[in-house]
């Protein structure tokens, strides 16, 4: 029995250290990653002013207890957040979500095809395995659900945020006006506009899906792997969607 215990004590050991770890990587090189210290700096000065019997200041740590809990949320709100997206997103668990990637797959087909008519100019990054945490930070952090209206809004030209990229983690546009990595393949340097280099840039270095709408000619574009399918209809690329943001296990029951 004692033996049973020392394992269940591990295990639990092991859960803790991994939340505190992942938790740990979000916050890293955030502003929050201090508040995070500060934080456990004056957790600290409570042990030590009730060691050294401190009454007073014992006191007014005692009286913080009760508000510890609201205290992290507020301060960390948005890092929670992003967390409970992330474990939202784990492959695990996408089979439970496919309505989601479907309406997801609807969104950007009804803003891209509303900016083509309008010859708008668009860059949207789908994420999928790989994480693009750093390429959030060049943007503005929006957390907003997906919605034809909100991205065509987005791009509209002359806008606060229509120069660069939206990315979209699940049914979330996470951030807009992010900066992209520009291709450096020859071929595309050559034939290739800004806004579709970036699209095959970020396409190099990842497992991304770009969607682009060219603001010359309204046409669309999906970049994959390094490679960029243009002149897609709009029928054509909700099927290439469909089939990229499929869950693993769906798409291997199809084969």
């Amino acid at each position: 029995m004692e033996g049973w215990r020392i394992l269940v004590d591990l295990i639990d050991i092991a859960i803790v250290a991994f939340v505190v770890y992942q938790l740990l990587l979000i916050l890293r090189g955030r502003r929050a990653m201090q508040m995070l210290v500060a934080l456990f700096i004056i957790i600290v000065i409570g042990f030590i002013a009730r060691w050294l019997q401190f009454d007073a200041l014992n006191w007014l740590m005692s009286g913080l207890k009760g508000v510890w809990a609201i205290i992290f949320v507020v301060l960390f709100q948005d890092e929670l957040r992003r967390l409970l997206g992330q474990i939202g997103q784990s492959r695990y668990l996408r089979p439970f979500f496919r309505i989601e990637e479907h309406e997801v797959v609807d969104a950007v087909i009804a803003a891209v095809q509303a900016m083509s008519g309008k010859k708008t100019g668009a860059l949207i990054v789908i994420e999928r395995t790989a994480k693009l945490a750093n390429y959030y930070q060049t943007g503005v952090m929006l957390n907003a659900p997906v919605v034809p209206s909100l991205v065509v809004s987005i791009f509209t030209p002359l806008t606060p945020l229509h120069d660069g990229a939206v990315i979209i983690n699940g049914n979330q546009i996470v951030a807009a006006r992010c900066t992209l990595p520009l291709s450096q393949n020859p071929y595309f340097v050559h034939t290739l506009g800004t806004r579709h280099r970036a699209a095959v840039g970020l396409t190099e270095e990842t497992d991304a899906v770009v969607v682009v709408v060219s603001e010359e000619t309204g046409e669309l574009s999906l970049a994959l792997t390094g490679q960029i399918s243009r002149g897609l209809s709009a029928s054509a690329l909700r099927d290439k969607l469909t089939q990229l943001l499929r869950p693993p296990s769906a798409e291997s029951s199809g084969t």
